[in-house]
């Protein structure tokens, strides 16, 4: 059984996660730390274990992404297709707890300058990067809020500025709480991502907890020993309304290794509910 860092989470709170769980490669060659075929079991084990109530996902393949949900359990949901031209191939799905969200809507959306042309590019990246968009009520507490998942360019500094400015954008036309989950490819709080905190409408949750149960662990370890001042390149964000209770990067491996070649990033948030005092 993989140690939890957050157990236990029950309404009001929600328990919410970001995992870049790493596609698949099946070279012969390849390093056995990173073969699916073996990382999936200790990937199976983690998740099991922790069942985050809502879970963002990067670099999933579609084999992947039921081999996610089967680990989480029979009462999750998933939505979110591959990021190709025929919704195929590698995506960022989100996987919710049914007995806990009720889904009420989803989108998925390119992250380009032709939004609803699938496989499109053009702000930099060469790879078609995609956002999927969520609105769900917590069904223990009737708290509706957005979810966005995504996973930014890893080659382009101009791609990942321009994402920022995208999810700045999103943010700002809606009028529901928001918690967004992504592999954002790049520091944090760099200046190159800066645009999504403009005007205050985004929050950092690991520098907005007021309970951090680990260190500020780099969140790329690439199945080494985790360190201390890398880059945390994985982020949970809201809107300033949603109550960050607790932050996490779990650094322990599962087993003899890791689940990924990233850390995942957890978060214990409270949604508003409308009209409350």
């Amino acid at each position: 059984m993989a140690a939890v860092l957050f157990p236990n989470v029950d309404a009001p709170d929600l328990h919410v996660m970001s995992f870049n769980i790493r596609r698949r490669f099946e070279r012969i060659t390849w390093p056995s730390d990173d073969r699916w075929g073996l990382r999936k079991q200790r990937l199976r084990v983690f998740l099991g274990a922790n069942k985050p109530h809502v879970l963002g996902s990067q670099e999933a393949l579609p084999d992947q992404a039921r081999w996610v949900q089967d680990s989480l359990g029979t009462t999750y949901g998933r939505v979110g297709l591959g990021r190709g031209r025929d919704r195929g191939g590698e995506g960022t799905p989100i996987f919710y707890d049914r007995d806990r969200l009720e889904l009420l809507d989803w989108r998925q959306t390119a992250l380009s300058d032709t939004p609803a042309v699938d496989g499109s590019t053009g702000w930099g990246n060469t790879i078609p990067r995609i956002a999927v968009i969520a609105r769900f009520r917590d069904i223990e507490t009737t708290a509706p809020f957005v979810f966005v998942n995504s996973h930014f360019d890893a080659f382009s500094h101009r791609a990942r500025r321009r994402s920022a400015r995208w999810l700045s954008d999103l943010v700002a036309g809606e009028d529901l709480p928001l918690v967004f989950t992504a592999d954002v490819n790049a520091p944090v709080r760099s200046a190159e991502l800066s645009a999504m905190f403009a005007e205050g409408h985004l929050v950092d949750t690991w520098s907005y907890a007021p309970v951090r149960r680990t260190a500020e662990w780099g969140t790329f370890n690439n199945y080494r020993r985790p360190k201390l001042g890398a880059r945390r390149i994985d982020a949970i964000l809201s809107t300033p309304d949603v109550g960050v209770r607790g932050v996490g990067i779990d650094p322990r491996p599962t087993g003899t290794s890791w689940p990924s070649d990233h850390l995942p990033v957890q978060a214990v948030v409270r949604i508003p509910v409308p009209g409350a005092r």
